[in-house]
């Protein structure tokens, strides 16, 4: 259906959509712009650390399985 739509068509529904929605573009672009910088921000101290330890080492579970489950919550002792 969208292949159909021709360019003078398609420049009328842009002008409808910046009139409902253009007094809200600019700040829609302001937090986009700011999300990114922050992300990129993240990715830089994140590369700026050092990694000496390996991946996934502080989900390792306790000897025996059980990880840090309490046994005293299950219920059995009453």
């Amino acid at each position: 259906m969208i292949a159909f739509v021709n360019h003078w068509e398609l420049l009328v529904i842009l002008a409808v959509v910046l009139l409902l929605f253009g007094h809200r573009l600019p700040g829609m672009a302001r937090s986009l712009g700011s999300g990114i910088t922050e992300f990129k921000r993240g990715l830089r101290e994140g590369a700026d650390k050092p990694r000496d330890d390996k991946p996934g080492a502080e989900l390792e579970s306790k000897p025996g399985g059980q990880g840090d489950r309490d046994d005293s919550s299950d219920g059995s002792a009453r």
